[in-house]
């Protein structure tokens, strides 16, 4: 019973409470709320009839244009080197000399045992004419019956056994220039020189021995670099590779001059991307007249993909995402609210991007309660977006412009100056 009581009387009071509420808000006319502020933010102007341009910035090395080492085909100690790190050289220039005394020495051997069997030549060819005469007697002797058969055949056999003799003469004499002419080549192996096959001039790149070092065929005494063109290799992604080409210009850049810009061109595209880093080489021509680069400099790449004049570009700090759209606020100056406007980007350079959909593209339209903010009589009107405090706002948001939080360049709305419009190609650095 007591139960029944005590939920009848909180029915009563809840009954009481509620007929109080209704009459305060019936005599103030709307609930009792605290008002929303507005939105303190930064606007800039979209910049129309712009240029922008998809950049790709790369990094990368220099290597000479070719390399190769300078090594003798033979051992020995080194008597003397020419040339030294920096110095010019020409095709067939003297680089090196070794010791050469034992092949000297293997060369005047050669020599002498040549003359030995040129004098031994001699001498089996006089003996075989002796031979000639006699088997020729010895016939005709016995054609008149006065020689035997056994004679004559005795003459014979001594004729051909001096002919022979005669034959391996002539094949020592052969052997023996061979000889020779291994030995000259041995000795003029103790002169190394650097050859290539085109007449340009390069450079010493580095030295690995000194004077009277001992070696070892084929150790490297030089290397040899042609720097004239050198070859700037960089990698790139396979987002960027269907847009490199051979013969795209590229602007090359480095910190040893710095503000200075080398001109090059894309001569070689690998035809595959490396599996592990998902990336290809690609080789870039630099001009090197002055020779002020140098192989192994770190260098940036600049190739230009593609320009678009006349476009309508934004801040990037403008964008921002809502119901899962890309968009910006479109701020009206009048009302002071914003409306969110969806856009589709086009190039992307740096802090500004390229809108190529949306109702700030001219022509697409423009929702009716967005109001510019015109200049001047003569000017086009603006239209302002938010570059800073978007992601407190939803759409309809009221927003507030203090002086302090224009953005920097901008000046209030109704107080621009006809010199403060932005100028077509003020999107980006590399704008033309």
């Amino acid at each position: 019973m007591k139960k029944i009581v005590i939920l009848i009387v909180l029915a009563c009071l809840g009954l009481l409470g509620w007929q109080i509420y209704s009459r305060v808000t019936t005599a103030t006319g709307r609930p009792s709320a605290r008002p929303i502020p507005s939105v303190p933010v930064e606007v800039a102007a979209v910049i129309r009839n712009a240029s922008i341009q998809d950049i790709g910035r790369f990094t990368g090395s220099l290597l000479p244009a070719s390399q190769f080492v300078v090594a003798p085909k033979t051992g020995g100690r080194v008597d003397r080197i020419l040339v030294d790190i920096g110095d010019s050289v020409e095709s067939g220039e003297l680089i090196a000399l070794l010791e050469d005394a034992e092949h000297a020495q293997q060369v005047d051997q050669a020599r002498a045992e040549l003359e030995v069997a040129k004098a031994n030549v001699a001498e089996c060819r006089s003996a075989l004419d002796v031979a000639r005469r006699q088997y020729d007697r010895d016939v005709a002797l016995r054609d008149k019956k006065i020689a035997s058969e056994a004679e004559l055949d005795e003459a014979e056999a001594r004729f051909k056994a001096s002919e022979a003799k005669h034959q391996v003469a002539l094949a020592q004499v052969a052997q023996n220039e061979a000889a020779l002419k291994v030995a000259q080549v041995r000795l003029s192996y103790t002169r190394v020189d650097a050859t290539w096959e085109d007449d340009g001039t390069r450079v010493v790149g580095e030295r690995f021995v000194d004077e009277g070092a001992m070696l070892k065929a084929n150790d490297p005494i030089v290397s040899v670099l042609e720097i004239d063109t050198l070859k700037a290799v960089i990698f790139i992604t396979e987002r960027d590779y269907p847009k490199v080409h051979p013969g795209q210009e590229v602007r090359v850049t480095t910190d040893a001059y710095p503000g200075r810009v080398f001109g090059g061109r894309v001569t070689r595209v690998a035809p595959l991307l490396k599996e592990a880093s998902r990336q290809a080489r690609i080789e870039i021509a630099v001009p090197n007249e002055e020779h002020l680069l140098k192989p192994g400099m770190f260098i940036r790449a600049r190739i230009e993909f593609e320009e678009h004049v006349g476009v309508t570009v934004i801040p990037m700090s403008a964008l921002v995402r809502r119901g899962g759209e890309q968009g910006v606020f479109i701020a009206d100056m009048q009302q002071m609210r914003v409306r969110f406007a969806p856009v589709s980007l086009g190039i992307v350079e740096g802090e500004h991007a390229e809108v190529i959909d949306g109702p700030l593209v001219s022509g697409s339209g423009q929702p009716a309660d967005i109001v510019a903010v015109a200049p001047g009589a003569n000017e086009a009107p603006r239209v302002w977006i938010v570059t800073l405090g978007q992601h407190l706002l939803e759409d309809g948001s009221a927003i507030n412009l203090p002086e302090k939080t224009l953005a920097p360049g901008q000046p209030p709305p109704g107080k621009v100056e006809p010199e403060d419009v932005p100028q077509p190609g003020s999107a980006t650095g590399d704008a033309k």
